[in-house]
């Protein structure tokens, strides 16, 4: 346990009016949760917790209750994001030698729409902790920004774990189990890895993330990069909020009508498919059934809608609820995503039964992969993403992408090998990189 967390949170109007918290993506190790303007920068490190196994969401969050509940920070903002906070990722499968994490940063920088702030947060008993010393510490951080890189010829793509040929038998393999009745959706990912002749240049991936993804949620903790399109749960202020996807359609070799438009092909070819309105209320199904016990009152659109990416089109749907009064404390967003992952979406129905196919058929420990990835404060509350549409850097000049789909009944190995580079498309393009 680390010695007692103290700090400050003051008003912070120094934020750039166009570029939001962009420009402070400028170093290869922050930490941040940005979409659209807003969201979270985070430098440096006050303090770290670790953990893998099947406990790990409950080990961090007893870790977190006891940090915070001890934390003297002096918030001169207040609201969700604001004071103490740590960053998060986590194993998608409780079977994972990877390490769980949170990380409580030194310096944040936050922005929700008009509503800015700094905050300072040390272990260090003798640290001084006022406005002053808070912007001396970010002005540190912000001195050396890492440089970019651009493309070598000698960059490469090269097969990971999963080749195309593994996925595919397992996709055949996935869809004869679920033929037989065994379960009603499997989701099956590969992965592939990028090496380059240079240092990644994270904060410039990240940057390019954030604006060709606005719509999405762009996260880097730790080594974990990516922007991912799917909320598992956000929790401000007892209201618990989801916004879920399952049905893909890639925007590239698109077929359409004579005189069709983008929006009225996708709505045709997505939303009009059986195949993937079934897919998609499986994945709906298993959010509301895993967070009903928490709530007192739940909505969610009857109808999907179609979500406009750059790479692909997906069915989505948004999903928010009330959480129930009780005797103690509302859960946070961490006891949350617990108790929602992982969601049909990204494992399975039923999702113990797709689980132990996953480990069966898939060939490779997914990491953080399709886990959660966000944040959360010492009031508890916070944003949890699902890690996807990203990579794991793991060395300078290495780092290793994930792509998964939804398998039901009539999938096909070719069509989800097909669906896994529209996936893979965001970070390729992001770090320059061609198939």
């Amino acid at each position: 346990m680390p010695g007692t967390l103290r700090g400050i949170t003051i008003p912070w109007p120094a934020l750039p009016d166009a570029a939001g918290l962009l420009d402070y993506l400028m170093r290869d190790d922050v930490l941040c949760w940005v979409r659209r303007d807003g969201g979270l920068v985070g430098f440096g490190e006050a303090a770290r917790f670790t953990t893998t196994g099947p406990g790990r969401f409950r080990e961090a969050a007893a870790w977190w209750r006891t940090v915070s509940a001890q934390a003297q920070v002096r918030n001169l903002v207040q609201g969700p994001g604001t004071g103490a906070m740590a960053f998060g990722s986590f194993a998608f499968s409780r079977t994972s030698g990877h390490q769980s994490r949170l990380i409580v940063p030194s310096v944040l920088v936050g922005l929700d729409g008009d509503r800015g702030w700094l905050t300072y947060l040390s272990c260090d008993p003798d640290a001084e902790l006022d406005a002053a010393a808070a912007e001396a510490a970010l002005g540190g951080w912000l001195e050396a920004a890492s440089p970019g890189r651009t493309r070598d010829s000698t960059d490469r793509l090269v097969s990971g774990q999963v080749s195309e040929q593994d996925y595919r038998a397992a996709v055949a393999a996935g869809v004869k189990r679920i033929e037989r009745g065994e379960l009603s959706k499997l989701v099956l990912a590969r992965d592939v890895v990028a090496e380059l002749s240079s240092p990644i240049a994270t904060a410039q991936v990240l940057r390019e993330l954030a604006v060709r993804y606005q719509d999405c949620w762009t996260y880097g903790v730790d080594g974990l990069i990516g922007s991912t399109p799917e909320m598992l749960i956000k929790v401000e202020d007892n209201v618990a909020r989801a916004r879920v996807l399952a049905g893909t359609l890639d925007r590239d070799n698109t077929r359409k009508l004579e005189g069709e438009s983008d929006a009225g092909y996708a709505q045709r070819v997505l939303a009009g498919s059986e195949k993937q309105r079934h897919e998609h209320q499986i994945a709906i199904d298993s959010l509301t059934r895993k967070l009903e016990p928490y709530t007192s009152a739940m909505t969610s659109h009857s109808e999907p809608f179609v979500l406009q990416l750059p790479n692909v089109w997906h069915l989505a749907s948004d999903v928010s609820a009330e959480l129930a009064a009780g005797p103690g404390p509302a859960p946070s967003s961490l006891e949350l995503a617990e108790a929602v992952h992982p969601t049909a979406a990204v494992c399975g129905s039923p999702t113990e039964v797709a689980g132990a196919l996953i480990r069966e058929l898939e060939g490779m420990d997914r990491g953080p992969y399709a886990g959660p990835v966000g944040w959360t404060d010492a009031a508890g509350n916070g944003e949890w993403g699902i890690a996807l549409r990203g990579a794991v850097v793991e060395s300078p000049t290495r780092a290793r992408l994930y792509a998964g789909c939804g398998i039901v009944e009539g999938s096909t190995p070719e069509a989800e090998l097909a669906e896994t580079w529209a996936k893979f498309r965001p970070m390729l393009e992001a770090l320059d990189l061609h198939r």
